[in-house]
């Protein structure tokens, strides 16, 4: 008799995201380590930063022990319906600053306050230097 693996969808896994309530998928397996969290040797900040997503680089990124690996099969709960993570998961591209293209009052006003002193400066250094010379 094989026993069903529960599936669930990526937004469920999202859901999960907190010190009491702790999921993360590694490689398509969805886990549960609420219980293991004061007991992770790298801390719980280590897991929560993953809580609720894919974390499956950052497991793999640090190169875990073959303890690790069988440690995990404690906490597996399902697997994650990988169709779910593309409809649910989309791409968000990176904002950049706005850049100033028209030379508009906003742009004036600041090359007048970086201008602005060391035009005085300027000045202030060219009188004292004219007054100097006239003594």
């Amino acid at each position: 008799m094989a026993i069903e693996t529960k599936v669930f969808r990526f937004s469920e896994v999202q859901t999960h995201g907190s010190p009491t309530d702790c999921w993360f998928i590694i490689h398509g397996k969805v886990y549960d380590v609420t219980k293991f969290l004061e007991h992770h040797p790298g801390g719980d900040d280590v897991l929560l930063s993953t809580a609720g997503k894919d974390a499956t680089n950052d497991f793999e990124i640090v190169g875990h022990s073959v303890d690790a690996h069988n440690l995990m099969k404690d906490f597996e709960i399902g697997e994650v319906d990988i169709a779910s993570m593309a409809e649910e998961i989309t791409y968000k591209p990176a904002t950049s600053p706005k850049y100033n293209h028209d030379k508009s009052s906003a742009f004036i006003i600041k090359i007048l306050q970086f201008l602005g002193p060391i035009i005085i400066l300027a000045l202030a250094l060219t009188l004292r230097y004219l007054y100097k010379k006239n003594e």
